[in-house]
Parts: structure tokens; sequence; C-alpha cells
């Protein structure tokens, strides 16, 4: 929220969902996690759109611990909508943003937009539409979670793009494991994305990871964001045939130059190395399996 207010990307939606902080963050945090959320935001958009359009829309995204992302009300908004856009979280996070929703004319008329066939399935906990649904689920259990999804009319069958961002670090291996592995042999065609901590072994990782601590956050799948041949590794021997993995640096090294000029001027930043080294800190996975050689 505090970096589209200060100009990083445009999104008209996040004021619906995010209050505005009052204070404004010391410079270094704002350059390096601004900027990191700039890569961020550009890096996973980029591969959606891809996706999306490699599809001709003719897919589904199933976005796994969305919270209060925005996505959907973007891709409406560039005539990009695929044919069914699914957001999961745990049911408290599902009930704050069908609150929001509900309450905000901006967030409902695009629903009501896109939506056709028979009226729209509102409650506390879930929201179908013929084009949305938000999902009240634990990402733990993939049997309920398939089941529920099923229920708001997820088809197995459409190439499918999943989206995870800093979502899987904060469940256990073994938890992650399981659900890529669902995710893998569910869907015939399909692309996985996950943004996450990378290179975390190292010292500045570990100061990364004492500061969550003292925070009382606890990264419990920390042990695979070790580098960046961990993370693929974990998307391969979880079933997924092809995967890639590189760093925020990189990611940031191939975005637009002009933009990239013209949010370094911003805000002014002296700390470069420190800034540098939190994006090689991050990073951005994606593999697929493609059945129908997509």
């Amino acid at each position: 929220r505090f970096a589209v207010s200060v100009g990083y990307w445009k999104d008209p939606y996040i004021q619906y969902f995010v209050r505005q902080a009052k204070e404004r963050k010391a410079p270094e945090i704002n350059r390096g996690k601004l900027g990191c959320y700039y890569a961020r935001v550009h890096g996973v958009s980029y591969l959606i759109k891809a996706f999306l359009r490699k599809t001709e829309c003719n897919c589904q995204i199933v976005n796994l611990g969305a919270g209060m992302d925005t996505m959907f009300w973007r891709l409406k908004d560039e005539n990009l909508l695929p044919r069914k856009y699914f957001e999961v979280d745990f049911p408290m996070i599902a009930a704050r943003k069908i609150h929001n929703i509900k309450s905000k004319p901006p967030l409902s008329k695009p629903i009501m937009e896109s939506h056709s066939g028979d009226s729209l399935l509102i409650d506390s906990h879930s929201l179908d539409s013929s084009r949305y649904a938000i999902v009240g689920a634990d990402l733990r259990f993939s049997s309920d979670l398939e089941e529920k999804l099923k229920k708001h009319n997820l088809d197995i069958h459409l190439p499918t793009l999943l989206v995870a961002e800093c979502v899987l670090v904060y469940m256990t291996p073994q938890q992650s494991a399981n659900l890529l592995k669902w995710a893998a042999s569910t869907f015939p065609v399909a692309m996985f994305i996950n943004y996450e901590q990378v290179n975390m072994a190292d010292r500045f990782g570990q100061i990364m990871i004492e500061n969550l601590q003292r925070r009382q956050c606890n990264l419990a799948g920390v042990e695979v964001c070790r580098s960046l041949d961990s993370q693929r590794e974990r998307l391969l021997i979880n079933g997924w045939e092809t995967a890639r993995a590189i760093d925020m640096m990189k990611v940031y090294s191939f975005l637009p130059q002009a933009d990239v000029k013209r949010i370094e001027g911003l805000e002014f930043l002296d700390e470069k190395e420190l800034f540098e080294q939190l994006m090689q800190h991050y990073c951005i996975c994606w593999a697929s399996n493609d059945s129908s050689n997509l």
C-alpha cells in the first residue's frame, strides 16, 4: 500500500483492503524492501500474463494464500481474466476479504460485471461467482482444499496456474511437499509460481531469520530455502517436469530499465549493497507439467 502511494506501481484497488500507514519508513527499508516488492509484483505478474496469453485466457488461476491480493481486478481491467480465478486463504482471512468486497462497490461491481448464470453465492467464508471465487481453506490439507475448490467449479482438465507468494515457507517441508505433489498430480497441464526466500544459510539469511523470530514469526519451511538449486529440486522431486529459479536481483535486471530508473529516482538510497543483498535472498521459481505441449 505504501509502495503504491509513493508511485512504485499502479494499483487502484489496494486502498480498499489496506489503510495507509501514518509513519514513513527509514530510507533503507523503503528502497530495499520496496525495490524487492516492485521486482516481485512485476516478476510474478509477467509470468501470470505470459501464461494467460499462451492459453488465450482459456485457463484457470488458483492463488494460494492470496490474502488481500488485487490481481483479479487488475487482470479484469486489462481484459485478461482467465475462465475462473480462485483465491484460497484461511477462513478468517477469506471472511475479512469478503467483508471488504461486499462493502466497497469498486470491488463488488467488477465481480458482478464478469458474472453470468445463476445468482452469485456468498457467505461469511466463501464467495463464488462464475469468474471469481474465494475459498476459506487450510493449504496443509490438500484433500480438503481440492474438495472445496471443486465445490466452486474447479476444472482439473483446464490449463491451471497456481501461484504462491511467501506461503510455502510458513509450512513444514513435508506439508509444502504434499501441496506441490497434489498440484503436480491433479492437473495434466499446469504451471506453479513460487516467490519466497533463498540463500538463507548464509550470514545475511541467518540475520533475517533471527529478526523474524524476534517478532514471533517462525519460518517452518526455511530449510528448503538454502539455494536456488534446493528450490528447483523441491519442485522436481514433487512431480514437476521442468523447474527454474532466479533471484530477485536477476529479475530486477530483466525489468524495463526506463521504469527501473524512474523508481530509483523516487527515493535516494546510498546503501546499494544492502539492497542487493536483500534482493539476493528472495527468488521466483516456476515449474510446469505440460501433457499437451502447450
